[in-house]
């Protein structure tokens, strides 16, 4: 009996101990959903009540900052693994923020300041996220100080940072601050490319009557992501047939050229760049026939998500699939299901 007791006690121990296995896989799944990509450890937890989450910030004396991302995005790896794993970013947004992360598919409640409810990934929707990460920074009053679509190097992910802890917001539009404070080696020179108009640029789409939708890139000379866009993304083959697809201008975005816009209005281009709240080199905005912006790219990209950006808007896809990512994603499987490589950074 003793045999078959000591026999029935190591099985029940293998058995508690499957279990413990499973429970915690089953853990760290749930966890993993929760938190698309990990994020560091003083990320805050919490009901996800946004009024409740701006006024503890305030409390502290700090601000509220919203992180959206999702499993498999690269661009939210490089801001977990890369910006906030070098000290000095890591600690400016630990003295001055209170982290909180979103999942865009997740299904957790969420309540907006409007005491609306809504899941992570109708909250999103809601707000437009289109790319991630975007983040985005409240004042004490639950304003956004600054929205950040997409993902920003760690040169002027700080930039962010200092301006949104230096309540910069009320005083200096945030395209200024970072021209002024994120300086970065560079070319120093805008680049040519045979697709780009000539100018003086002359955009009206009501008397150019062009077939071909509108895409205008605002770049700058010192701006080592506008060298990258046509040394590197503008020399795939994959983006460059689809570019071809378009109408492409380029707009120096503190400029003093005049120019017309798309609607037709004469003015500067860095007149148009601010009316447009361009703050970020490059961003690529893209218009319809009638001249209405109906995309833009405003961070980071590498080649297949620039690739992805244009297929969006030259297939029209825009009109009946409004979640970017979620065509992304279908443009990526059906790819993979021709036998094509799909690298995603």
């Amino acid at each position: 009996m003793k045999r078959n007791g000591h026999l029935f006690w190591r099985g029940s121990r293998a058995l508690v101990a499957a279990l413990f296995v499973v429970v915690s896989l089953l853990a760290g799944a749930a966890s993993a959903a929760t938190h698309a990509i990990d994020i560091p450890p003083w990320f805050r937890e919490t009901f996800l009540d946004f009024r409740e989450d701006v006024r503890e910030a305030a409390r502290s004396g700090r601000r509220l900052m919203v992180y959206f991302g999702q499993d498999g995005c690269p661009y939210c790896r490089e801001l977990m693994r890369v910006n906030f794993a070098q000290k000095d970013i890591a600690d400016r947004a630990r003295r001055h923020l209170h982290a909180v992360a979103i999942n865009i598919w997740g299904d957790r409640e969420v309540t907006w300041l409007d005491g609306r409810t809504y899941t992570e990934k109708t909250f999103a929707a809601m707000l437009k996220v289109q790319f991630t990460p975007t983040l985005l920074f409240f004042d004490e009053k639950g304003v956004v100080a600054l929205r950040l679509n997409g993902y920003y190097p760690p040169h002027q992910f700080r930039v962010a940072l200092d301006y949104v802890s230096g309540r910069e917001e009320g005083r200096t539009p945030f395209s200024a601050y970072l021209r002024r404070h994120a300086g970065e080696p560079a070319l120093g020179r805008l680049h040519d490319q045979p697709f780009l108009m000539k100018p003086p640029l002359d955009l009206d789409r009501s008397r150019r009557r062009a077939a071909r939708p509108l895409a205008v890139l605002f770049e700058q000379k010192t701006c080592a992501a506008c060298d990258e866009l046509h040394l590197k993304g503008f020399q795939d083959r994959a983006v460059r047939a689809l570019v071809e697809r378009f109408e492409v201008a380029r707009v120096e975005r503190f400029g003093n050229e005049m120019l017309v816009t798309p609607l037709g209005r004469r003015t500067t281009a860095g007149e148009w760049g601010r009316s447009l709240q361009v703050a970020y080199t490059p961003t690529i905005v893209f218009f319809d026939a009638g001249g209405r912006e109906v995309f833009r790219i405003e961070a980071y990209l590498r080649p297949f998500h620039l690739a992805s950006a244009f297929d969006y808007v030259a297939s029209g896809a825009y009109r009946d699939q409004p979640s970017f990512q979620r065509f992304v994603q279908a443009r990526a499987e059906k790819i993979r299901k021709a036998g094509g490589h799909v690298d995603l950074w």
